[in-house]
């Protein structure tokens, strides 16, 4: 399958009709129904059966579509680094970053990069852990920062630090009186946390179980920013990193959860792929910062 064939198989699969396609491409649909029977002449089977209009995969199109895919997406990153040179661009570093660091220290961490390298233009990406190590598997990234430490054999890990955990909370609750809020304090509140089977859950229910406590959250969340809106309503209490910016949230105020875990903040790179000299800069100021603001872990 030459690469051209590949950019249509893949586009009529994500689509589902030959128009559809063809406007994605921005070619004309005889133009595009021309190339899948070239491709399908080469391959020595059919990919679609047309129906009422539409065109079903065939079985043999749906077991070759995920190397397909992944295929193509390799040749999407190919060509979006070709345009970077083509433009004549000093250097292109892209870093991705879960929702908390993306928020707390990526900022201050481009801002010193920046510094020492304006003419590098900088990519920035935002998304769950493991949308990111999808990122710099594809290439779609070269550095990622994630509040976890565990990734899948293929991806170096580097710890840089950690962070802890607070509550969130309405500023007229009585727990804000208090300095620091304990496990205790939350048994018998409403309580907003991460969905279980993620990293700071598992780290918050040891910590509890550790102190004769359970732990259980009536409103599971996917990402800590997404409890502010929720504390803000009066849903309950939110236990959430420390690490992102709360301060700039109105009408709520945070308390350091006493006796609470660490949870460690980390490099993440992909094993055995070399870095260019921009993103070796990128990887030095991420080090620097973290030495000089980050806790270590316990």
């Amino acid at each position: 399958m030459r690469a051209r064939q590949l950019e249509v198989f893949t586009a009529v699969m994500r689509v589902g009709t030959v128009t559809g396609a063809a406007e994605v491409l921005n070619i004309s649909q005889p133009a595009l129904s021309q190339i899948l029977l070239h491709c399908e002449d080469d391959l020595g089977f059919k990919l679609f059966a047309r129906e009422k209009g539409r065109l079903r995969p065939t079985a043999e199109a749906l077991e070759i579509y995920p190397e397909a895919e992944r295929l193509f997406s390799g040749l999407e990153g190919l060509r979006r680094k070709t345009q970077d040179l083509r433009l004549g661009r000093a250097g292109l570093v892209r870093v991705a970053a879960s929702v908390p660091p993306a928020m707390s220290v990526l900022p201050e961490i481009l801002a010193g990069y920046r510094a020492r390298y304006p003419d590098v233009l900088l990519r920035s990406h935002v998304a769950p852990i493991a949308t990111l190590i999808a990122m710099l598997r594809a290439g779609d990234a070269a550095l990622a920062l994630a509040m976890d430490d565990k990734a899948p054999p293929d991806i170096d890990v580097e710890r840089l630090g950690a962070t802890t955990f607070c509550c969130l909370l309405p500023e007229t609750h009585p727990l804000a009186a208090r300095e620091t809020v304990s496990f205790a304090d939350l048994a018998d509140q409403t309580l907003i946390s991460y969905r279980a089977a993620t990293r700071p859950r598992d780290e918050l229910d040891k910590a509890a179980q550790r102190q004769g406590r359970a732990f259980s959250a009536q409103l599971e969340i996917e990402v800590s920013i997404s409890a502010v809106g929720f504390v803000q309503a009066g849903l309950g209490i939110a236990v959430v990193d420390a690490l992102l910016p709360w301060g700039q949230f109105d009408g709520v105020t945070t308390r350091p959860l006493h006796d609470g875990p660490a949870l460690p903040l980390s490099l993440l790179t992909l094993s055995g792929k070399a870095l260019s000299r921009a993103e070796e800069g990128m990887r030095d100021e991420i080090r620097k910062f973290s030495k000089m603001r980050l806790p270590s872990l316990p």
